[in-house]
């Protein structure tokens, strides 16, 4: 039997939810691993609403469960229903609806405020030692709920112009977890923690080498599951 994984997701569109790429190839490596998934969203408001074309925010109000939705088909939960208890293993993709809807990041930057039931979903798969993987700007859940683990958001220096972001690496150390440099065709494993990390869109690279990245994490997870 397949392992069983939970995808946990933040929206739809780069800018206020999942980034999609990320989501799909996470779903892509899964399935090509034999798991078995299933995918939930908080039923909560979005922090804002941008339009991917010009960039800008726009006055809509969008429901973080409904545009899921989109991405997982149709066949998606609210992330209330989720049990740790029936899984494997959670993976949360990235995208700045990491950090405006799963959490505050985007706003508050290391004093930020992780969803109740993103906070409560991480805390039940870490108690029962259960793999975390998480990708691109998603990392910074795991650094602010678990203090003194380890993660990658890349690097931590923005070396040749390819991580923009390389400042969160920063943010990450102040919390006082440790950042691990790694390149975007790869991930890390605290082993202590069974957290997966790696870096995705935090690098600005070829579509296939950030999705070659997200396989590796994806791999990890299911070898600890």
């Amino acid at each position: 039997m397949g392992k069983r994984v939970a995808l946990v997701l933040a929206g739809c569109g780069v800018f206020d939810g999942s980034e999609i790429h990320e989501a799909s190839a996470a779903l892509v490596h899964l399935s090509r691993g034999g798991a078995e998934v299933k995918i939930f969203a908080p039923n909560i408001e979005q922090r804002d609403v941008v339009n991917h074309l010009k960039g800008s925010p726009t006055d809509e109000k969008r429901n973080v469960l409904v545009e899921s939705a989109r991405l997982a088909r149709g066949n998606i939960q609210d992330l209330a229903e989720l049990k740790a208890s029936e899984f494997d293993a959670v993976i949360f993709p990235g995208g700045f609806g990491v950090a405006k809807n799963l959490c505050s990041w985007a706003v508050d930057g290391k004093n930020c405020t992780v969803n109740e039931q993103v906070n409560s979903t991480l805390q039940a798969f870490h108690s029962a030692k259960k793999p975390i993987g998480l990708c691109c700007i998603s990392p910074v859940l795991a650094a602010k709920v678990f203090p003194g683990c380890e993660v990658t958001v890349g690097q931590d220096k923005n070396v040749d112009g390819r991580f923009p972001d390389a400042e969160t690496a920063s943010a990450i150390a102040e919390l006082g977890c440790k950042h691990i440099c790694k390149n975007v065709n790869e991930s890390h494993v605290d082993k202590g923690n069974k957290i997966v990390t790696t870096c995705a869109f935090m690098c600005k690279a070829p579509l296939h080498e950030i999705f070659d990245g997200i396989g590796t994490m994806v791999q990890e997870v299911l070898k600890l599951a």
